[in-house]
C-alpha cells in the first residue's frame, strides 16, 4: 500500500533521517527496527537472498511501524525494480551506478508515463483498485525515491552528472565498493577514498541532491552533520545485532578464546 514517504517529507523540511540496511530476511525484524525509531530501511536484495514473499512481508512491516521501506536491487533491471515497487516498496536504491544514462534509465523504471516506463498494475501497491488508479500513478511518481549508489572511481567523476538527472531523489555513498576500486580494499577510511565521497557530496550540494552518509565512526558522523548532511545509514542490523549480542554476554562473562567455546 503507497503511503506518505516520510523520509522525502524529511528531507524537504530540512530534518535529519536515519536508516539501517535490513540483511536479515525477517518481517520481525523490520518490525523491530521500525519501533526503534529509524526513519527508513533499505531492504537489501544486492547481498541478501530474499524470496519475494517475504520481501513483502518485510515491507508490511515497515508500514505497520511508520518505517520508509527502500529495497536495493542487485542491478538497474526494469523488471527487477517492477516488482520491488509493486510489493510496495517506496524508494529503489541501485548499486554501482556510473554514468547519467544508467541513472536516467533507473529514473524511467521507477516512474510511471508520461515520467517513465513503469508498466501499470493494480496490486497492493495501489491497493488493489481501491482508489483511483490515475490518482495512484499520480500519488506513485511524487512518493517513491529514486537513489543511485556511487562506489567506484569512475562513478566519482560522474557524480555531478548523476546528481543532476532529474527524478534523483538522494545520492548514497558506497565506502566499501569504493575502497576496491581505489585499490585499497576495505580501507574506507583511506584518504583517497574519502576524497571520492567529498567530492560525490560536493556535486550533490552543488546540484541539491540530498547525499546520504554511511558513517563508521562517530567522528564521521559529526563531519558529515558539519558539511549540512541530513540523511544516514547507520550500517546493517545484522551487524548491530551481532555487536549488541556479544557487548550482552560479555557484560556477565568474560571473554573467552573462540577455541574454548566450541
Amino acid at each position: 500500500m503507497l503511503m506518505n514517504n516520510r523520509v522525502k517529507q524529511k528531507l524537504r523540511e530540512g530534518a535529519p533521517v536515519f536508516g539501517l540496511f535490513a540483511s536479515i530476511p525477517s518481517a520481525l525484524m523490520v518490525e523491530m527496527v521500525g519501533c526503534s525509531g529509524y526513519d527508513f530501511i533499505i531492504i537489501d536484495l544486492e547481498h541478501v537472498c530474499i524470496n519475494p514473499e517475504t520481501l513483502e512481508h518485510m515491507i508490511r512491516a515497515a508500514e505497520l511501524t511508520g518505517l520508509t521501506a527502500m529495497v536495493r536491487v542487485p542491478e538497474p533491471n526494469p523488471k527487477v525494480i517492477l516488482r520491488a515497487l509493486d510489493a510496495g516498496a517506496l524508494g529503489i536504491v541501485v548499486p554501482h551506478v556510473e554514468t547519467k544514462e544508467q541513472a536516467a534509465g533507473i529514473v524511467r523504471a521507477c516512474k510511471y508515463g508520461p515520467d517513465g516506463t513503469r508498466s501499470l498494475n493494480s496490486g497492493r501497491a495501489g491497493m488493489f483498485g481501491k482508489h483511483d488508479l490515475a490518482a495512484y500513478i499520480r500519488r506513485a511518481n511524487e512518493q517513491i525515491m529514486v537513489v543511485p549508489m556511487i562506489e567506484s572511481r569512475e562513478g566519482v567523476s560522474q557524480a555531478e552528472q548523476i546528481a543532476a538527472v532529474p527524478g534523483i531523489d538522494m545520492v548514497l555513498e558506497g565506502a566499501a565498493d569504493l575502497s576496491q576500486s581505489c585499490g585499497v580494499p576495505w580501507q574506507t577510511g583511506a584518504p583517497v577514498v574519502q576524497e571520492g565521497l567529498r567530492q560525490v557530496q560536493a556535486a550533490c550540494r552543488k546540484q541539491g541532491v540530498p547525499y546520504c552518509a554511511i558513517p563508521r565512526r562517530p567522528e564521521e558522523y559529526t563531519y558529515w552533520r558539519e558539511l549540512g548532511v541530513k540523511a544516514f545509514v547507520l550500517g546493517d542490523e545484522r551487524g548491530v545485532s551481532f555487536r549488541a549480542l556479544r557487548a550482552h554476554l560479555h557484560s556477565f562473562a568474560p571473554q573467552q578464546p573462540e577455541d574454548e567455546r566450541r
